[in-house]
C-alpha cells in the first residue's frame, strides 16, 4: 500500500521572528531536511507545502506546493494541497519543525487505520493528540473541501467529523515536539551534539 506525505512548512513562523522554520539549521542542516530523512524510508512520495523562500526549498528536489487560499488559513491548507496533488491513496502529514519523528510513524498509524477501518489516524502522546501528525485516506478530500468552503479552519474539528482514531506513541513523547523558538532549537542541538 503506497503512501504520500506532505511536510507542512507554510506557516507564518511568528514565534521565530518570521524565519521560515523549515530552513532554520539544526545540527548543520535545515530542519526540513531532518524531517525528509525521517520520512523517506517510510513513504513513497514526499511533497512540501511552503509559502516563502520557495527557491530555497527547491534544493530538496521535492514538489513545492504553495497555499491556494489568499489568506493564511493554517495547516488545513497543506492538508488540502496534499490530498489534491498526492499520487497515492493515503496521505501522511507532518510539520517541518519536528526533526525527531518516529522511524515507525507510518507503520503504526497505518496499522491502526486499517485495523479499525478508520478515515484518519492521529498521533497521540503525553496525554495529548497531535492533529498535524496524521495519516488519512485520500477519499476524505471532498469532506475537507466542504469544511474549508464553510469558513472552518480548526484541524481537530474537521478530523473528528470523520471516522477518527488516535494512535498512542507513549514511548516517544519527544518525537512530537514542535520547535517554535530559537531557545528550543538550541536546546535540542545541544542534546544531539552530546549524543553524537
Amino acid at each position: 500500500m503506497k503512501i504520500s506525505a506532505i511536510i507542512l512548512a507554510g506557516g507564518q513562523a511568528n514565534r521565530m521572528g518570521g524565519a521560515g522554520k523549515g530552513l532554520v539549521p539544526l545540527a548543520n542542516k535545515p530542519m526540513v531536511q531532518h524531517v525528509i530523512e525521517r520520512l523517506e524510508p517510510q513513504v513513497d512520495e514526499i511533497l512540501i507545502n511552503a509559502n516563502r523562500e520557495l527557491e530555497r526549498y527547491e534544493v530538496f528536489q521535492r514538489p513545492i506546493l504553495k497555499d491556494e487560499h489568499a489568506d493564511f488559513i493554517g495547516p488545513l491548507a497543506g492538508f488540502s494541497l496534499g490530498l489534491k496533488h498526492c499520487e497515492h491513496d493515503f496521505l501522511l502529514t507532518a510539520p517541518c519543525d519536528s526533526p525527531l519523528l518516529p522511524t515507525d510513524l507510518v507503520a503504526r498509524l497505518q496499522g491502526q487505520l486499517i485495523a479499525k477501518d478508520a478515515d484518519i489516524a492521529v498521533a497521540r502522546s503525553g496525554g495529548h493528540a497531535h492533529p498535524v501528525f496524521c495519516l488519512m485516506k485520500k477519499s476524505v478530500q471532498p469532506s475537507l473541501t466542504t469544511f474549508l468552503e464553510q469558513g472552518e479552519r480548526k484541524v481537530s474539528t474537521w478530523q473528528k467529523s470523520l471516522n477518527y482514531i488516535e494512535v498512542t506513541f507513549h514511548d516517544c513523547d519527544e518525537a512530537f515536539t514542535n520547535l517554535n523558538t530559537f531557545e528550543a532549537l538550541e536546546a535540542l542541538a545541544s542534546t544531539l551534539n552530546s549524543a553524537s
